[in-house]
C-alpha cells in the first residue's frame, strides 16, 4: 500500500516516512500543499497524511481540491490546533480522522491501520469486469465457468486492475501499488507480469479485456467500453 505524507517540517516528514516504511508501506513526501495536490493527482494513494498548516496551500484547501477532483483516499489530518471547532472544520472539509501534535508514533500507526481497514471494508468483496469475476475474500478468480489460478503477484496485479476498470494505469502506478517500490523505468517487471496475466485471463477467451495502451500503460476494459 502507498501513503502520501504532506508535511512541511522536514524532520517530522522523514520520521513519519521511515516509521511507515518500517511497517511495510510505500511512502512519498510532499513538503507543501501544492506539491501534495500534484502528487495526489498523479499517483493513486491508499491513504494521505496531511498537515493542516502548510505553505502555498493549507491543509483545508488541499482537502477541498482533492475532494472536488474526486480523489477519495482517506485523509488523516495532523495539526497543532486542538479546539473542537478546528477538528469539526477539518472533518467537514473531508478529512477522515484528526490527530493533534504532538502525538505518539504508535497512535499514528494505529489510526493508519484503522483507516485502511475501514477503507478495505467499504470496498466490494466481489469484483467483476465482463465475465471475469474475483472474490477478494476467498481469492477465487473465474472467467465465465473456468477457474483461473494465479500467483500472489498476479492476483495483486489483477485486483488493482479490476478496482480501476476502464482506466489507463501507467507502469509506474502499477509498480508502486503491486510491488511497493519506485519504478525506475529500467525494469520490465510490470510488462512481464502483464504478459503472464494476459495468458491466463485473455488467451482462449473472447472478448479480450486486458489492453496495452501504447506509450501510456495498461487498461482492463469492460466489453463495449471505449
Amino acid at each position: 500500500m502507498r501513503i502520501l505524507v504532506v508535511e512541511d517540517e522536514t524532520f517530522l516528514a522523514r520520521t513519519l516516512a521511515r516509521c511507515l516504511q518500517e511497517e511495510g508501506y510505500a511512502v512519498d513526501i510532499a513538503y507543501d500543499g501544492e506539491e501534495g495536490v500534484a502528487f495526489a493527482e498523479t499517483v493513486i494513494y491508499d491513504l494521505i497524511i496531511l498537515d493542516l498548516m502548510l505553505p502555498r496551500l493549507d491543509g483545508m484547501e488541499v482537502i477541498r481540491r482533492l475532494r472536488n477532483e474526486r480523489i477519495n483516499a482517506p485523509v488523516l489530518m495532523l495539526t497543532a490546533r486542538d479546539t473542537v471547532a478546528d477538528k469539526v472544520k477539518g472533518l467537514d472539509a473531508g478529512a477522515d480522522d484528526y490527530l493533534t501534535k504532538p502525538f505518539a508514533l504508535d497512535e499514528l500507526l494505529a489510526r493508519v491501520r484503522a483507516l485502511l481497514r475501514r477503507e478495505s471494508e467499504n470496498k466490494s468483496t466481489i469484483l467483476q469486469v465482463g465475465d471475469l469475476v474475483m472474490d477478494t475474500v476467498s481469492h477465487q478468480v473465474r472467467r465465465g465457468s473456468r477457474e483461473i489460478r494465479l500467483t500472489n503477484k498476479e492476483y495483486a496485479l489483477l485486483e488493482y486492475l479490476m478496482r480501476n476498470p476502464n482506466r489507463v494505469l501507467t507502469r509506474t502506478q502499477i509498480a508502486e501499488h503491486v510491488w511497493d517500490y519506485d519504478f525506475s523505468g529500467m525494469s520490465n517487471i510490470v510488462d512481464v507480469y502483464i504478459r503472464y496475466l494476459r495468458r491466463k485471463i485473455d488467451d482462449n477467451f473472447e472478448p479480450k479485456l486486458l489492453y496495452t495502451i501504447r506509450g501510456s500503460g495498461y487498461c482492463l476494459r469492460e466489453p463495449g467500453a471505449s
